[in-house]
């Protein structure tokens, strides 16, 4: 592929990452139902501003009183995601009318372009089902998804050496596939964590409210269809559950600091994967830091979204180090 679509890519992954982070801090800010119907703010393409429109708005949705900082951040992020559509749409087609098309990037783009059709429609069920844990969920990995295959596409549409990897990456390469999928389900925990408000069910580190297991129901935590209608703002699990759905993603944390350091440590011994090797473990230090210290300082704003942030750069790296350690051959 040319350069203008591997900077489009580029420009598109970009926009996907800050959609995630400040999906993340809209999510944390409590202002996911800032706008309670969809598209729209109260009816207005932008937000109520005016006091009659206010007045109005109020009006209208009595059961949800117009607020303007959680309304213009819902709509800050709804505005970013449609940019994002449109560049996706945009490289959806140059790989369709390219001059010497490629199967490989028209069949990525294409379910590229599915998938963000589908989290925009996600995003509209967030509302209108009123942060149902499931959907918020869905549409947080639908992000990471799409982030993800963006990203490739910057990898795989970059000039590259011909050829394959030498021995020594190849190696590696079922453990930076393994990574990613450990990273993955822990990402997904931490997205139905967040979705079940259970962030800071065990306020305590690395005790749970004093004791090493307290009382805890995994079964009644990880329902993962509720009845439809209900306002989820908040959460509506109780306490064992909360701590259910908590300790879980905990235990995720040390494996995915157990597997991805050893995976840094391989990585290390490896001439070509090294840097890679040293950012993914700075990274991983980070984000695991990042994770006691939402719980030491009570789940202050700028940690919990720079946590989410750690994730998706974490990500990142994996794939990016994925794509180092494949074969080159989509030019």
């Amino acid at each position: 592929m040319n350069q203008t679509f591997h900077r489009l890519a580029m420009i598109a992954a970009i926009v996907a990452f800050c959609v995630i982070v400040l999906g993340a801090w809209v999510r944390l800010s409590h202002a996911g139902l800032g706008c309670p119907d969809w598209p729209g703010c109260y009816g207005q393409l932008t937000w109520p501003a005016a006091a009659q429109e206010v007045v109005t708005a109020n009006q209208a949705f009595p059961e949800r009183p117009f607020e303007s900082t959680k309304a213009w951040k819902e709509m800050v992020h709804r505005y970013l995601a449609g940019i994002l559509m449109l560049l996706v749409f945009t490289l959806t087609l140059k790989a369709w009318r390219d001059p010497q098309p490629s199967s490989y990037f028209r069949l990525l783009t294409t379910a590229l372009a599915a998938l963000i059709i589908l989290q925009a429609l996600l995003g509209m069920w967030t509302v209108t089902l009123k942060l149902k844990p499931i959907i918020v969920m869905a549409h947080l990995l639908g992000g990471l998804t799409s982030f993800s295959l963006l990203l490739w596409l910057v990898y795989s549409s970059r000039r590259q050496p011909a050829g394959r990897p030498d021995m020594r990456v190849r190696r590696v390469r079922a453990g930076i596939i393994t990574g990613i999928v450990v990273l993955g389900l822990q990402i997904a925990l931490g997205g139905w964590t967040s979705a079940n408000y259970a962030a800071l069910a065990c306020p305590d580190i690395p005790l749970c409210t004093g004791q090493w297991w307290p009382e805890t129901s995994f079964r009644e935590g990880f329902v993962l269809w509720r009845e439809v209608g209900v306002n989820y703002e908040g959460g509506l699990l109780d306490r064992p559950a909360r701590i259910a759905v908590h300790l879980a993603h905990r235990i995720g944390a040390i494996v995915t600091l157990l597997v991805l350091a050893s995976l840094a440590l391989r990585l290390l011994r490896v001439p070509q994967l090294r840097a890679g090797g040293r950012l993914l473990m700075t990274l991983l230090i980070a984000q695991f830091t990042l994770g006691v210290l939402n719980i030491a300082w009570v789940l202050p704003l700028w940690v919990a979204t720079a946590h989410n942030a750690g994730a998706t750069l974490l990500l990142a790296t994996m794939l990016g180090l994925l794509s180092k350690a494949s074969d080159h051959r989509y030019q």
